[in-house]
């Protein structure tokens, strides 16, 4: 780093530098005054990459996004007044889905504050408790005082976002013009040479773990697994390093059937997927299915699963013995159902349950759980490929045999991932599906994509409505500034699909004005004015070749399906009615044996 020029840029840059010893690698930041001291303290910083985006909501999705694929603290950076305000959605998503954000916010100094001083607002804990800790730093000081309390400040912060359950910490620093480097004297204690730290390792060292498992539970859900034929492994949201061979291996050891979300990263990758039910979406609809698949256990990792069909059907079983395995984030039992929550890293709990069970072979249970997956797998196959004109469930359908192995599919919120939960089928490929599940929004979803972009290594596809779309136009800006790829399938039916599902629909009087919101946009020209690309596919063999070809080109790439509202609910019920014919035309033709 170059030597600082004043006092404020030598506790800016010591900060910076702090957090990059700490493993922050990425700083996402938008332009300010008030933050120029931070913002070219990074820029100087050989070890960070800095990221400049234009608009601060903007930015906190891509910060998150980034913060999600390299799983590393990734600190995002705005100027004082309402750019800093702009950050509390995506640090509401980081808040709820445990992801380690820094955020710097640069403030007026403390004689400016409630003074009438322009572009001064209470930033103090503006995040309330959406963070997992704030502070609020004095006036830099460059003296050794000064620089080794902001050295250990920003250690602590990194601490506090990165340990379990992880998040955002908000760091608030004021500071005092001249905000530009300027001639000065330099302080007399250089950064790297305090109490002789050598220039990479963190100024105060901590040794991050993940709450340690209770042994006296353990050793009761080793009873309970033994005992109980009748279980259930359900497995929400999750990403962590080595699960699905752990909990595949565990399923496999006390004959359960693993109900799997989506974005719990087990229904595709090379792992044994042999007793994945990834259709229970369209099983949990057949009549008296809930009350005959009634289980004894229920082990569940990650958080809230996207279906709610899913928690219905664990929520009719509350006598069923609930075990809920916490790894970190928001506390995951909505319904209350949770005989014992054990805190523990999930991979790590499903190993050393392994050590402990004795392996028993599939029983009438398991079986009965089998059959109905593949019943309910080929109906489900066999009408989709069926289905001939636009069909926002078969996207997902053809999605899977589309992507590159391996690959990010990152999908918005409301009907898509919805979709992607009920019809994208288990594969093999390495495909990692991602989503702003923390608060669920359908806002910053294009710049969340991009920041996964940005870091992931891999080819990402991002599926959303065309209302998200609409919410984070201006997000697709980074593609170009950055050079990133990213191919967008952009679900649009005009509206709120949605709302379609849900009992507002059954109320005609204003339903179009209040919910569906139809809104008559052609996003061509906007993609373009972004540097994109922009295909309209009209059937499925269009769809199939621009897919291919967008990923093949590179860049920013759009491929639109128009669809129906009205006509897409019922391709659902269609879709949901074919399965319930073959799971009963199947237990007919069992009863005649």
């Amino acid at each position: 780093m170059r030597e600082p020029e004043n006092a404020t840029y030598a506790f800016c840059g010591a900060l910076v530098d702090e957090l990059w010893r700490c493993g922050v690698r990425e700083l996402c930041l938008c332009p300010g005054s008030r933050s120029a001291p931070l913002a070219l303290s990074a820029f100087r910083h050989p070890g960070l990459r800095t990221w400049t985006l234009l608009d601060e909501r903007g930015a906190g999705y891509f910060a998150s996004g980034a913060a999600r694929a390299s799983r590393r603290p990734v600190a995002v950076l705005t100027t004082s007044g309402t750019a800093a305000a702009n950050l509390l959605p995506a640090v509401v998503e980081a808040y709820f889905s445990g992801l380690p954000l820094v955020v710097l916010t640069a403030d007026r100094p403390h004689e400016l504050r409630d003074f009438g001083a322009l572009q001064t607002v209470d930033q103090v804990r503006l995040f309330g408790r959406h963070v997992k800790w704030s502070t609020d730093l004095p006036l830099p000081e460059a003296d050794e005082r000064g620089l080794r309390f902001v050295r250990s400040l920003a250690c602590r912060a990194v601490w506090e976002a990165c340990t379990p359950p992880s998040g955002p910490v908000h760091l608030n620093v004021p500071l005092r013009e001249p905000l530009v480097p300027v001639p000065g004297e330099r302080p007399r204690t250089s950064p790297e040479a305090l109490r002789g730290r050598p220039s990479a390792a963190p100024y105060t060292a901590w040794a991050a773990s993940a709450p340690e498992h209770c042994e006296e539970h353990v050793g009761e859900l080793v009873e309970r697994l033994a005992t109980c034929e009748r279980g259930l492994v359900v497995c929400g949201p999750l990403d962590c390093p080595g699960f699905p061979q752990a909990v595949a291996e565990l399923a496999r050891a006390v004959a359960y059937p693993v109900l799997a979300d989506a974005l719990s990263q087990l229904r595709a990758g090379p792992h044994d997927r042999s007793q994945l039910v990834d259709c229970y979406e369209a099983l949990l609809r057949v009549p008296g299915l809930v009350w005959e698949l009634k289980p004894d256990v229920v082990v569940r990792f990650g958080a809230t699963p996207t279906s709610r069909l899913l928690q219905a059907y664990l929520a009719a079983h509350p006598d069923a013995f609930h075990v809920v395995v916490h790894g970190g984030g928001a506390w995951p039992d909505p319904d209350h159902l949770a005989h014992r929550v054990v805190a523990a890293d999930p991979a790590a709990l499903c190993r050393r349950l392994c050590e402990r069970v004795r392996p028993r072979d599939p029983a009438d249970w398991w079986w009965t759980w089998h059959r109905l997956r593949e019943v309910a797998r080929e109906a489900l196959h066999r009408f989709l490929a069926t289905v001939e004109e636009p069909f926002e469930g078969r996207v997902f359908f053809e999605l899977e045999k589309l992507v590159p192995d391996p690959c990010v599919v990152f999908v918005g919120n409301s009907m898509p991932v919805r979709d992607l939960e009920a019809f994208f089928p288990s594969t093999h490929k390495h495909v990692w599906m991602l989503a702003n599940r923390g608060a669920s929004g359908i806002d910053g979803v294009v710049s969340s994509a991009l920041g996964v972009a940005a870091v992931s290594g891999h080819p990402v596809v991002l599926v959303l409505g065309d209302l998200s779309l609409y919410h984070d136009l201006n997000g697709l800006l980074a593609a170009r500034r950055f050079g990133l790829d990213l191919l967008v399938v952009l679900l649009n039916n005009d509206g709120g699909g949605i709302f379609s599902f849900l009992p507002q629909a059954e109320h005609g009087e204003g339903f179009e004005e209040l919910f569906g919101t139809p809104h008559g946009l052609d996003f061509r020209p906007a993609v373009e004015m972004f540097g994109g690309h922009y295909r309209r596919a009209a059937d499925w063999e269009e769809f199939r070749a621009a897919v291919r070809e967008g990923l093949r080109a590179g860049g920013l790439q759009v491929v639109e399906v128009r669809t129906d509202r009205r006509r897409n609910v019922e391709l659902h019920h269609l879709a949901w009615a074919a399965v319930r014919a073959a799971v009963e035309r199947a237990s007919s033709e069992r009863q005649r044996r």
